[in-house]
């Protein structure tokens, strides 16, 4: 067997393999023997066709396998004993000739690589970064405080439509008539709720219910119809207003401490300003957090500079993607994928050079994290360890969500060795100098 290495475009060489029977011939002839011991073929017993027919009939196609196969395995020992680091993976080459299995004993495979780029980045104290963090003002507690108590609010009766009111209506067009229908003014835009505001219980308007109820479904709901039946009505409606109820937040007594702090962690006003203020730093935290991984990603781009065997990288995707994305589509995302494929390469190689692991405790208390995220959401921010547990457990089962936290929790890793080699420079900023300086990177 004899391998030999050329160079083509910048990043990419051409590896030649030739193989011959010396190679091949004795995992051919096993293979045949598997054969003829399993082959079925109308007038032999099985285990007594000749070997000669067998041959015949599955030599060629044994040799191409075969072959292949050495040629393939010596070409990744051929990597590994010279220490040629490669992106993305070996492919057959665009070069390859023809192949004559059935004549030649002798063959010739050639496979592309992609040669990566080697890492230099010698960070020292000379680079430096800025760490924005987000000033906490009292309009912002005061919004976050509003959206809490949210969760646990009510309805109440008042007397007048102000702006964003929940109201239940009488609707009639002299054909169809609707008690209790329900109309949500927080759906609507401003320029939607105009005609409603400042109007009382008792009071009277004409409706569009095409305007009102957007959708087809919404308006069979409301009209008692179904939809095939709503073809045809007249739209216009008299509405009269029968009830105006606006969401209040809950009276901050014991009742509530019990309900929102079943664990008894919070019990009065001041201590839930502590608590929500904890929690708006936690948030604004990984709002800067995320901002500043993406400033080390900018910065080690910059700073590493690699050239990626791109041309080599488009033909990769085109072969291991098997047709699913035409080389217009590759070329069109291209630029985005190759700027994420550089980023996790630097990534790979801090990682091994400077042994950063991640633990299985990590992962699991940041799929903790994740999990207690997810109950806030649906309004138990305070949902209990074993729950919390339970759901932690389901979401590392899950291969691709276990993966993403791999993955977050290695570009941490790899943020806090960067930061530990450099200068970094704390700063605190507005919301929207933040949101500002977000855009930006």
């Amino acid at each position: 067997m004899k391998i030999t290495r050329e160079q083509r475009e910048l990043g990419t060489s051409i590896l030649k393999v030739v193989v011959g029977e010396a190679d091949y011939g004795e995992a051919v002839d096993k293979m045949l023997r598997d054969y003829k011991r399993k082959a079925n073929i109308p007038g032999f017993r099985p285990g007594m066709v000749p070997m000669g027919l067998v041959r015949k009939m599955y030599g060629k196609s044994a040799v191409a396998e075969q072959a292949y196969k050495i040629a393939s395995n010596s070409v990744f020992e051929y990597l590994q004993k010279e220490n040629i680091d490669y992106v993305g993976d070996v492919i057959p080459s665009d070069e390859q000739g023809d192949f004559d299995f059935e004549n030649n004993t002798e063959h010739e495979f050639m496979f592309e690589i992609g040669e990566a780029p080697k890492v230099e980045l010698d960070l020292s104290a000379k680079d430096k970064l800025t760490y924005n963090k987000i000033k906490v003002d009292k309009k912002m507690q005061n919004a976050y405080k509003d959206n809490y108590l949210r969760r646990y609010g009510r309805l109440v009766d008042v007397e007048k439509i102000k702006k964003d009111e929940a109201l239940t209506v009488t609707l009639d067009n002299g054909d169809i008539h609707v008690e209790d229908a329900y109309v949500g003014l927080i759906s609507m835009s401003d320029e939607e709720r105009k005609p409603f505001i400042g109007k009382k219980v008792g009071s009277k308007m004409k409706v569009n219910v095409n305007e009102l109820y957007k959708s087809a479904s919404q308006r069979a709901s409301i009209l008692h119809l179904k939809e095939d039946e709503l073809e045809g009505i007249n739209p216009e409606f008299k509405l009269v207003v029968k009830e105006i109820r606006q969401f209040a937040n809950p009276e901050l007594n014991e009742e509530f401490f019990k309900m929102a702090f079943p664990e008894g962690n919070v019990k009065n006003e001041e201590e839930l300003d502590s608590f929500l203020l904890a929690e708006i730093e936690k948030e604004l935290g990984r709002e800067s957090d995320y901002l500043f991984v993406i400033r080390v990603r900018n910065f080690l781009m910059e700073k590493a500079n690699l050239q990626m065997p791109t041309e080599f990288l488009k033909r990769w995707l085109y072969v291991i993607n098997e047709g699913k994305f035409s080389k217009e589509d590759i070329e069109k995302d291209f630029d985005a994928f190759v700027k994420m494929f550089t980023w996790n390469y630097i990534q790979k190689t801090i990682i091994k050079e400077a042994e950063l692991v991640v633990s299985g405790e990590e992962i699991n208390a940041e799929a903790k994290e994740f999990a207690k995220a997810q109950f806030a959401q649906y309004g138990m921010p305070s949902a209990p360890e074993e729950m919390v547990a339970n759901f932690a457990k389901q979401i590392l089962e899950n291969k691709e969500q276990a993966e993403k936290i791999y993955e977050k929790l290695y570009e941490l890793k790899v943020v806090e060795y960067v930061k530990s080699k450099i200068k970094v420079t704390s700063k605190a900023v507005t919301s929207e100098e933040f949101a500002k300086l977000a855009q930006e990177a």
